[in-house]
C-alpha cells in the first residue's frame, strides 16, 4: 500500500464568544466559550500503490481537512497516516509560490522544497515550462499570473518532480478543458509508472473517468470506500434522495 489511513480523527474548536481583550473578559466576567467540532471522525482506508484514489462528499464532509492531513499540513488528533514514499501536494492556487519571485525562480524554489537538487530541477526545467504553457511569462513575477497560469505551473512542477504520492485538491478545475485533458493523460502516465494520486473532486464524471477507487465522506465519517463506479453510484443516489 502507498498510503494507510488508520482510524484518523481531526477536531477543531469553534468559539461562540471570544473575548478580544483582557478588559472585555473582566467586564463581561466570562470565559471564552468554545465547543469541539470533529471535522473527520474515525476514518480508515488504504490506497494501493499505482492507483488514482478519489475523495468525494458534499461541502463540509471533511474532504479538505483529510486532504490537509494527508499533505501533512494538519496533524490528526487521533489515529495515524502512513505514507510509503515521498509526497507532493497541490491544494490551492499558487500553493508554495512566492508572489514576488518569477515563474523560473519559483520552479527552483518548489523543486528544492520537494527535495530535488538544483541540478535535478534544471534537468526537468524545460519539460515543466512546456507542460505548463506559461513560457512567455516565465521570467515575470507570479503575482501577475492569472489563477489558471498559477495552477498550470504549480501542477506542472508537482508532477514533474516525480513524487511517489501526489495529493491534489479541486485546483485543476481552474484550468481550461485542454489543460484538464492534458492533466488527465499525465495522471495516467504517472500511475502507470507505479506512482499514486489522491485527489478531491466534486465532478463525479471526472472521478469515474480518472479514479480506480473512491472514499465517500459524509459529515466527517466514512460512508463507503471501494471501486469508483460503485461508490460514485451510491453517492449519486444519496444526492438524489436528499435533493
Amino acid at each position: 500500500m502507498a498510503v494507510v489511513v488508520d482510524d484518523v480523527s481531526k477536531r477543531f474548536r469553534l468559539f461562540k464568544e471570544r473575548n478580544q481583550t483582557l478588559k472585555s473578559a473582566v467586564m463581561r466576567r466570562r470565559k471564552t466559550v468554545a465547543e469541539e467540532f470533529w471535522a473527520v471522525r474515525n476514518v480508515s482506508f488504504d490506497v494501493p500503490a499505482g492507483a488514482t484514489f478519489g475523495l468525494i462528499g458534499q461541502n463540509g464532509s471533511g474532504k479538505s481537512t483529510l486532504l490537509k492531513c494527508l499533505a501533512r499540513i494538519l496533524h490528526p488528533d487521533t489515529g495515524a497516516i502512513t505514507m510509503h514514499g515521498r509526497a507532493a501536494s497541490l491544494l490551492e492556487v499558487g500553493s508554495g509560490f512566492h508572489p514576488e519571485l518569477s515563474g523560473r525562480e519559483n520552479i527552483f524554489l518548489n523543486g528544492s522544497i520537494l527535495g530535488l537538487s538544483r541540478k535535478e530541477v534544471a534537468a526537468r526545467f524545460d519539460e515543466i515550462v512546456d507542460f505548463s504553457g506559461v513560457e512567455k511569462f516565465i521570467d515575470q513575477p507570479v503575482k501577475n499570473y492569472s489563477s489558471g497560469m498559477y495552477v498550470r505551473l504549480g501542477f506542472s512542477v508537482a508532477i514533474h518532480v516525480q513524487p511517489d504520492i501526489l495529493v491534489v485538491d479541486e485546483v485543476l478545475s481552474v484550468g481550461d478543458g485542454a489543460f484538464r485533458k492534458k492533466s488527465s493523460e499525465k495522471f495516467k502516465e504517472f500511475t502507470k509508472s507505479g506512482r499514486t494520486v489522491i485527489l478531491v473532486s466534486h465532478s463525479l464524471s471526472q472521478v469515474r473517468e480518472m479514479c480506480d477507487q473512491v472514499a465517500w465522506l459524509h459529515q466527517g465519517a466514512l460512508r463507503a470506500v471501494g471501486p469508483a463506479s460503485d461508490v460514485t453510484s451510491k453517492y449519486q443516489k444519496h444526492l438524489e434522495s436528499a435533493g
